[in-house]
């Protein structure tokens, strides 16, 4: 079967069925996410493992770990710049958002791990939710509809924004509650598996989302194991090794770009 018969062969799934286990799955993230209880930022998440300054940078490694954020940021907009890997320019806008939200989360990430603190964190986070939904949103159009992913761009990114703005009033209010926030990190991680498994590829090198994805898990996983990982190497810890994993899954999507064609000009092989 060459890739445009498996395009097509998928393609002949109901549409209404795929978006309505999207949107139940949407509304059962929605619906659980409100009904948990407050969650509010513990402060022991500031206390680092590696608190070691080098050169009279505090906490050096976690700040300079982010030099990885400003090429992945780098090399990502100019994949999309270069690219001609995207049958409607409109689909560049997402990647384009992605990859500014990496590149400004290398400010805000050095600006927070200067000095840790609520205040500053709101610095790193709110780069972050460009990343998270700008995937999202470049997913929604290229799976489900490129006038989709337009429309939904705006409206994603001011509610990642929003979720650290809920969080932040919050903690002022001395009822802090960052469940929002992770349901903006954690939801697009969910979504896209799903935009994955439900919709047809509109390109090739769709398996290398899979691979970012697990560069992604890794560095969360670093990151809850950061002062194990420091215990255990000595030399590094696992939250700059989270910067360090998430600056190769941003690298890899880059690199996606780049190598990837329309599925409908393939005429050998399978859509990966």
């Amino acid at each position: 079967m060459t890739a445009l018969d498996e395009w097509r062969e998928l393609n002949r799934r109901p549409h209404w069925a795929r978006a309505a286990i999207l949107m139940a799955v949407t509304a059962v993230a929605l619906a659980m996410t409100s009904c948990a209880n407050p969650i509010p930022q513990c402060l022991g998440y500031h206390d680092f493992a590696d608190q070691r300054t080098l050169l009279g940078v505090r906490n050096a490694l976690n700040v300079l770990s982010n030099l990885g954020f400003v090429l992945a940021g780098a090399v990502g907009l100019a994949a999309v710049r270069r690219s001609a890997a995207f049958v409607d320019g409109r689909e560049r806008i997402p990647w384009l958002v992605l990859f500014a939200g990496v590149l400004l989360t290398s400010a805000g990430s050095t600006w927070y791990h200067l000095a840790p603190t609520n205040d500053s964190l709101v610095w790193d986070r709110l780069p972050m939710t460009l990343g998270f939904m700008g995937l999202l949103a470049a997913l929604i159009g290229e799976r489900v509809s490129v006038r989709w992913g337009a429309l939904l761009l705006a409206p994603l990114v001011l509610l990642g924004a929003a979720s650290v703005g809920y969080w932040i009033r919050t903690e002022s209010l001395g009822r802090g509650d960052v469940r929002f926030y992770y349901l903006v990190q954690f939801y697009p991680l969910v979504a896209i598996l799903l935009l994955l498994a439900l919709y047809p590829p509109r390109y090739t090198h769709g398996a290398d989302l899979i691979i970012a994805l697990a560069w992604y898990v890794a560095a969360k996983g670093a990151e809850s194991s950061d002062g194990a990982i420091y215990r255990a190497l000595g030399f590094v810890s696992g939250h700059t090794l989270k910067h360090l994993l998430a600056t190769v899954g941003a690298l890899w999507l880059a690199r996606m770009l780049l190598l990837r064609q329309p599925v409908a000009v393939q005429t050998t092989g399978t859509a990966a």
